[in-house]
């Protein structure tokens, strides 16, 4: 972070300031389902109108193929005017005639450019759609951690043409998980859950070494059960990833992980299904496995409130669902009631938590699942080195 300009390394007064934001939020009817990514953004913006900036703000929304008028980001500036309590004009374009105009008319109402994936070049870092948005400004804030692993034409794009900075947001996100890659208070502590360990692999064998447990539930934790010779029954299973898996079991660091005991079997996928408790080394030849079992919740648990730093991502099982919630909200109550540092991270996990109304007895909720992830694999993400790379910075 040292290396990085923060927002108060610039000489906002008088500046246009392009902000990429991560307003991508749930839509319902046209109106916002969830604006916990609209709220996390305020600080960079309210920081940026005090010190005199005008402040012009990108986002992508959902993942559209052209036009859809189904997401276009005006609800989603009318719910940032309702929450920053100051005025927001939604351009009808990403970097056209209107966002153009409404930027040259001035005031002082944030601008709210139209869903920078209705621009074909936005994903693939087209020169002309990075110029285009980086001529509508003076200055680049990024701030979008949950898009900062891609290397759009709104994030890499821009940054490579502006002097640039990360908000504050971005710098929170970048202290925590520093804070848990550098050198953790011990024990560390990690949970992963979810549906593939395809997906979380690399991170596993990123912490592996730095961890003193890792624990594993969620449907990724079948292939490690299937690679340890378990039957799994009907269970998710990526057969593809078992050698893989097998190798970092058995590596100089696999006895740190912990496997479920129990497991709640239901009959098939679905919220009613009956279900019953199985042990790990005994489950049926039928049926699917969609939580961890209440010995597995009770032990995870014990080992998450002997902690002085916890990461967390993804739920125990399929935690939407009341009768296979009680591993994910076991857990969940583990952390929060923690006085260790904890950072939790992915849709999922922040999801549960919010749900749980625990949310705000994590000391880090992270905007991103697939960017935290990243990060602990890679050590960087494409977006913040732009960041540093950036003009004057």
């Amino acid at each position: 972070m040292t290396d990085l300009r923060t927002i108060a390394d610039l000489d906002l007064a008088g500046a246009t300031v392009l902000v990429r934001a991560d307003l991508n939020v749930p839509l319902q009817g046209g109106l916002v389902v969830d604006d916990y990514r609209i709220g996390a953004s305020l600080s960079t913006i309210h920081a940026l109108r005090r010190g005199g900036a005008s402040v012009v703000v990108c986002s992508h929304l959902g993942r559209p193929h052209g036009h859809d008028a189904a997401l276009s980001m005006s609800p989603v500036g009318a719910r940032l005017q309702e929450l920053g309590d100051f005025d927001v004009v939604t351009a009808s374009d990403v970097a056209g005639v209107d966002s153009r105009r409404l930027v040259e008319e001035g005031g002082d109402r944030v601008i709210v450019l139209e869903n920078t994936r209705f621009e074909p070049g936005e994903t693939s870092n087209s020169p002309d759609t990075a110029r285009a948005l980086a001529e509508l400004a003076d200055l680049f804030v990024l701030d979008a951690f949950g898009s900062a692993h891609r290397a759009h034409a709104s994030t890499v794009g821009v940054a490579e043409r502006l002097p640039s900075a990360v908000g504050l947001l971005m710098a929170d996100e970048l202290a925590a998980f520093g804070r848990v890659l550098g050198d953790p208070a011990r024990p560390f502590v990690v949970l992963l859950g979810g549906a593939k360990v395809s997906d979380k692999l690399g991170v596993i064998r990123a912490l592996l070494p730095k961890v003193d447990v890792m624990m594993i539930g969620g449907a990724m934790c079948f292939t490690l059960l299937a690679a340890e010779g378990f039957q799994v029954g009907d269970s998710l299973v990526e057969v593809d990833m078992v050698d893989d898996v097998r190798d970092v079991l058995q590596s100089e660091y696999g006895s740190r992980i912990s496997l479920p005991v129990d497991i709640v079997v239901a009959d098939h996928f679905a919220s009613d299904a009956p279900h019953a408790i199985h042990p790990a080394a005994d489950l049926p030849s039928s049926g699917m496995g969609l939580d961890i079992g209440p010995e597995t919740a009770e032990r995870f648990g014990a080992m998450l409130s002997g902690a002085d730093t916890i990461f967390w991502n993804g739920p125990m099982g399929v935690s939407e669902w009341e009768a296979f919630a009680h591993g994910t909200r076991t857990v969940a109550a583990a952390v929060t009631a923690s006085s260790a540092y904890s950072v939790a991270g992915g849709g999922d996990s922040v999801a549960a938590l919010r749900r749980m109304g625990l949310h705000e007895r994590v000391d880090h909720l992270s905007t991103g699942g697939g960017a935290g992830l990243e990060l602990i694999e890679d050590g960087t993400l494409v977006a913040v080195e732009a960041v540093r790379r950036s003009r004057g910075a």
